[in-house]
C-alpha cells in the first residue's frame, strides 16, 4: 500500500481535494477530524486533568481550552503531549485497516506535514495549492475571518512555495472542481504503477 501526504496552506482546497480522492475510493484519515472525535471521548478525561474547567459534559470546550493554551508554549506542549501520540495510534488503526481491506493506496490528510515533520509517515506528499489572490479570497468569505486572522495563520504555516517546492505532486486548485478531479486521477494513475512501499 502506498501512503499519502496530503497538505496544503489555509483556502487551498486540501479538504476539496481529500474528497475527490475518497470519490475515487481512496481510504482518508483526517487528523484534524481525529483530533476533534478525540475531544468528544477519549482525550476530554485526560485534558480535562491537565488543565481543569475545559470540558463541558464531558468533551473538551475548545474555546475554553483555547483560552488555555494559546500564547503559553509551554501549556501547549502539555497539550501536545496528550493528543499526538493518541492521533498516531488512531492514524496506525486507520492504515491497518485500509491494509486489511486490501487497499492499494491510503491519505493521511495532515494539515501541518511539513511543519511537524509527518513527511516522514508518507511514501509521498500532495501539496494543494492555488495563486494567492484565490487562496485569500477564499479565506477572507469564511465566518469570522479577517484580514489580521488570516495573516496570523499564514504566519504560523510554511510559505506555499516552500510546500511546492518539497512535494511529490501539486494538484492546482485554482481553475475548478474538475481540474482539480483530473489531477487526482492523474496522481492515481501514476501511483498504479508503482510497486507498493507499505
Amino acid at each position: 500500500m502506498i501512503v499519502l501526504g496530503l497538505t496544503g496552506s489555509i483556502g487551498m482546497g486540501k479538504s476539496t481535494t481529500a474528497r475527490l480522492f475518497a470519490e475515487e475510493g481512496v481510504p482518508v484519515h483526517d487528523a484534524d477530524a481525529a483530533v476533534h472525535a478525540l475531544y468528544e471521548g477519549e482525550a476530554a478525561p485526560l485534558v480535562e486533568a491537565a488543565f481543569p474547567g475545559t470540558t463541558r459534559d464531558g468533551r473538551v470546550d475548545r474555546a475554553l481550552l483555547g483560552k488555555a493554551v494559546i500564547g503559553n508554549p509551554d501549556a501547549m506542549k502539555r497539550l501536545e503531549a496528550i493528543v499526538h501520540p493518541l492521533v498516531a495510534k488512531a492514524r496506525d488503526r486507520f492504515l491497518d485497516e485500509a491494509r486489511r481491506r486490501g487497499a492499494a493506496v491510503a491519505v493521511l490528510d495532515i494539515p501541518l506535514l511539513f511543519e511537524t515533520g509527518a513527511e516522514t509517515l508518507v511514501d509521498a506528499v500532495v501539496v494543494v495549492s492555488a495563486a494567492p489572490e484565490i487562496q485569500r479570497h477564499r479565506v477572507l468569505e469564511r465566518p469570522g475571518m479577517t484580514a489580521e486572522k488570516f495573516e496570523a495563520l499564514l504566519a504560523k504555516q510554511m510559505p506555499d512555495a516552500e510546500k511546492r517546492r518539497r512535494a511529490d505532486y501539486i494538484v492546482d486548485s485554482g481553475h475548478g472542481i474538475e481540474f482539480a478531479r483530473r489531477q487526482v486521477r492523474e496522481i492515481l494513475a501514476g501511483l498504479a504503477k508503482m510497486p507498493a512501499k507499505r
